[in-house]
């Protein structure tokens, strides 16, 4: 159940940023920058957070391999999908939407992973620590 908290959370952060409808950050203050430029930097400070919190805990629990990794095995199961007639790739909307369920499981697992971790292998996960 954790971790379908922590992809729900990263998919809204991915796409509260950016999706194909409407209702994104980045449309929304490309029309609002001029009225509304607090509110703006606002948003955009709070989603910069978000993205540090899940890119930081991303990078250190599987580095840049393990996200390439895992954005491998997403990208080969959408082939394996689109091979068998399952998706069609012909639509950009659904095109970006993918795209941001294939980013916001990278970013979730990684997130995941030292639970996944510990509970595998009993080993426990402790960050470096400056003396």
């Amino acid at each position: 159940m954790g971790f379908i908290i922590r992809w729900i959370f990263a998919f809204g952060l991915l796409a509260a940023t950016y999706n194909p409808s409407e209702w994104n950050f980045v449309r929304w203050s490309m029309a609002n920058y001029e009225t509304s430029l607090s509110l703006t930097v606002l948003f955009g400070l709070v989603l910069f957070v978000g993205y540090i919190i899940y890119l930081r805990a991303t990078l250190r629990s599987i580095g840049i391999f393990g996200m390439i990794l895992i954005l491998a095995v997403v990208a080969t199961l959408l082939w394996v999908m689109y091979d068998q007639g399952l998706i069609n790739l012909d639509n950009p909307t659904i095109n970006t939407w993918i795209a941001i369920v294939a980013l916001s499981i990278v970013l979730s697992v990684g997130l995941s992973w030292s639970i996944v971790r510990r509970r595998l292998t009993g080993q426990t996960d402790v960050d470096d620590l400056d003396d």
